[in-house]
């Protein structure tokens, strides 16, 4: 009985029995520190707690039930040894390469590779989309506007729905794999079934009888009918962008990471991404070369169209890949468990909702706002292009060369950003683009506006003055898409950082698949109007740059809104995570009850920032 009485712990007592009130009334310098330090250990056999009260003044004591030795002697042994433990034992660092732990590269990590295999798909993606559409047989890049208006909308607004519906039902892993691996079968099918058989599949017989009976002013609506399947792939690559890379990826990256690791690897994700996008313009490149290779009556088009879709496929699979790994091997961050217990909401019960929320309405108008402003600059520069390069394999090839001009130029500003982000904040770096945005698009449109003036000094460059709108609709080009997906990409997914799951999922499937064609096909339908209005694009120019002006300021005020309620958010979250980190913690400390007697207890409440004076 006595040895264990000896054992040292947080209820220490001496050998005489007689001592021990007042041993404990009065502890020694150690227990003091023990108890109030600011960084309690709590013993997991022994919870000791104190009343809510106006003075915080803890005392020791034992109740009258509780003052048997056996039961202070089990306290000390259980509770008392694992303190003194822990008074000599350090805390154990997270193993940590290059100053980043390795949990979060083991996150990071992978999520840079999937970024890499989903760009570099895209970009093969969506310079062969273009080739196909704008160089087919009977077709022009004046489909573009009519396609992004009349397919791709109803079919991004289709895939939302069914997504939402899907969310619903299917856990996070299987809504990855039923979304993804379709498209991964489709880009196959397409490469080695629809291409070879499209003089087949083609309704080109009845296009030009309805071209003949409507007139040639519905050459646009009717190229969508004379080329469907090129249209559809034009779709599914358009799909690939806004669900594959915003909804899939980013998801997955909001789901995984933290705000503070978003801050620091969000803009380092596009700098694997970049080099992917430097890589594939040069295969891009490459494989529309073949045709000079091959012998004559072999359609080279063919044949680099095989090869590509085989690489998008393989990547596809890698992507696959990599998502499972991760999901085995890397653990979720912890969130607000109070943003989790949300009910669920139907199809219309979410869009009433996400309609109804000022945080998602301004994400939308920052979406919307550059696929429309976007779009303005880019139809009329494409038509520039197909002047310049009508062969299908000479368009693909400027277009793998402007792919790795995008990707030099971004993987620059991707260097760039992180400073911007640690300088300046969220709110300048989501302000940035639109000002990029607006001022090349000023200097293209001037261009195209002034061009006679500027003849001459083209003439001494070496360059007609079609292939100069080519060269600065390119730059214009450029720079926008670096700052899209080195800046403004970053800033709109850590928006949806701080939302909750079920906002988080439909707002992103709203948004990213809704939002984004939303604005494309409504710069197609402002050309539209512009254009059966005025005449032709070019006598339009002047009020189309004055539109753009006037979508570009409601883009910064929407990004200036979105900055308060972001900023707002973020300190919500943390202040609940704070609470639910210190409501877990039990603190050792008795209660003092009226007539000197205290009573050990368990309490999961935090210490106050200010407290009264402790006397012991």
């Amino acid at each position: 009985m006595e040895a264990a009485i000896q054992t040292r712990g947080i209820l220490s007592l001496p050998a005489k029995p007689i001592g021990a009130r007042r041993s404990l009334l009065h502890p020694s310098h150690g227990l003091k520190h023990r108890l109030f330090s600011s960084k309690p250990r709590t013993p997991p056999a022994l919870s000791l707690s104190f009343k809510k009260a106006q003075s915080f003044e803890p005392t020791i004591s034992i109740s009258h039930k509780e003052r048997s030795h056996e039961f202070i002697c089990k306290a000390e042994a259980d509770g008392g040894a694992l303190l003194n433990e822990g008074d000599t034992a350090a805390v154990v660092p997270s193993p940590k390469i290059f100053g980043v732990e390795v949990t979060t590269l083991k996150k990071i990590i992978p999520l840079g590779l999937m970024f890499f295999c989903i760009l570099f798909n895209y970009t093969i993606l969506r310079d062969t989309k273009d080739v196909l559409v704008v160089t087919a047989k009977g077709s022009s890049a004046e489909i573009i506007p009519f396609l992004k208006t009349w397919v791709n909308l109803p079919m991004a607004i289709g895939f939302m729905l069914l997504y939402t519906k899907l969310s619903n039902v299917l856990s996070k892993k299987a809504l990855f794999y039923t979304v993804i691996i379709p498209f991964i079968i489709y880009f196959g099918a397409f490469g080695f079934v629809m291409y070879p058989l499209s003089n087949y599949i083609h309704p080109e017989a009845l296009a030009d009888k309805l071209l003949a009976a409507l007139g040639p002013r519905f050459m646009g609506p009717l190229a969508i009918l004379r080329i469907w399947s090129f249209c559809l792939f034009y779709v599914m690559a358009e799909l690939w962008g806004s669900v594959v890379i915003s909804v899939l990826f980013w998801g997955f990256a909001n789901q995984i990471t933290t705000v503070d690791e978003a801050k620091k690897f969000y803009p380092l994700f596009g700098l694997g991404a970049n080099v992917a996008l430097i890589f594939s313009g040069r295969t891009v490149k490459y494989f529309s070369n073949l045709r000079k290779n091959l012998g004559p009556g072999v359609d080279g088009w063919a044949v680099s169209l095989k090869a590509m879709m085989s690489i998008v496929v393989g990547m596809g699979l890698a992507i696959c890949f990599l998502y499972w790994w991760v999901n085995r091997y890397v653990p979720l961050p912890t969130r607000s468990l109070k943003k989790k217990n949300k009910p669920k909401m139907g199809t219309m019960e979410s869009l009433k909702f996400l309609v109804s929320s000022p945080y998602i309405r301004d994400l939308a108008t920052l979406v919307v706002a550059y696929g429309i402003s976007i779009n303005l600059v880019e139809v009329t520069w494409k038509s520039k292009l197909k002047a310049q390069f009508p062969s299908p394999n000479d368009y693909s090839a400027f277009m793998g060369d402007f792919s790795t001009c995008t990707g030099i130029a971004t993987f620059t500003m991707m260097l760039l950003s992180q400073y911007v982000f640690d300088k300046y904040g969220w709110g300048v770096a989501a302000k940035i683009t639109p000002t990029v945005l607006l001022l090349t698009g000023v200097a293209f449109f001037s261009l195209i506006l002034f061009g006679g003036p500027f003849a001459p000094l083209v003439a001494k460059l070496g360059m007609t003055p079609l292939l100069a709108a080519v060269y600065v609709g390119a730059l214009q080009n450029i720079f926008s898409k670096s700052a899209k997906y080195s800046l403004f990409d970053p800033c709109k997914e850590m928006a949806y950082i701080p939302l909750d799951e079920d906002t988080k999922v439909k707002g992103k499937a709203a948004i990213d698949v809704v939002c984004n064609p939303l604005g494309k096909s409504g710069g197609a339908l402002i050309q539209q109007f512009m254009i059966l209005s005025f005449g032709s694009l070019a006598n339009s120019t002047p009020y189309l740059g004055m539109i753009l002006l006037v979508i570009v300021t409601a883009w910064l005020a929407a990004a200036k809104s979105l900055e308060g309620q972001f900023n707002a958010l973020r300190s919500e979250e943390e202040l609940e995570k704070e609470m639910e980190r210190a409501s877990s913690v039990k603190i050792p400390v008795v209660s003092q009850e009226e007539g000197g007697n205290g009573s050990l207890g368990e309490s999961t409440s935090s210490w106050p920032e200010k407290s009264a004076p402790t006397n012991i």
